[in-house]
């Protein structure tokens, strides 16, 4: 069974990219451009891991992060937070809002996926 990613962005051209290149590595990929829309996704598709622009229109992605992890039903899917804020302050307010990780933009991808794939490889072993 294929991994299901929802990818949170309101950048076009950046979910474009991602999804392709996840698409490529036999990911299945859902999209969301802001928040609210996000919350939606995640009820509605079950993702197996979630990667969240922190800032979207809407509902900015660590209140989105913060509103999926206090429900019962969505708060054990692994949440990447993407941002071009890479100071340590940015890690600390992501974590605090429940993300399980974190990343900088421009995006590199090969260490996204290695943190993709440690969050994946845990969640399934906690599902066992």
């Amino acid at each position: 069974m294929r991994n299901k990613i929802l990818l949170v962005d309101d950048d076009e051209s950046n979910r474009d990219m991602l999804s392709r290149r996840l698409e490529h590595r036999g990911y299945q990929v859902v999209t969301a451009v802001d928040g609210r829309e996000a919350l939606e996704r995640a009820r509605a598709e079950t993702p197996s891991l979630i990667l969240m622009d922190v800032t979207l229109p809407v509902l900015d992605g660590l209140a989105a992060t913060r509103e999926l992890k206090s429900r019962p039903d969505l708060r054990d899917i692994p949440v990447i937070a993407l941002t071009a804020h890479a100071g340590p302050e940015d890690r600390d307010r992501a974590r605090e809002a429940g993300c399980d990780d974190y990343d900088t933009k421009p995006i590199e991808f090969t260490r996204l996926e290695r943190k993709m794939e440690v969050l994946l490889r845990q969640s399934a072993a906690r599902t066992v």
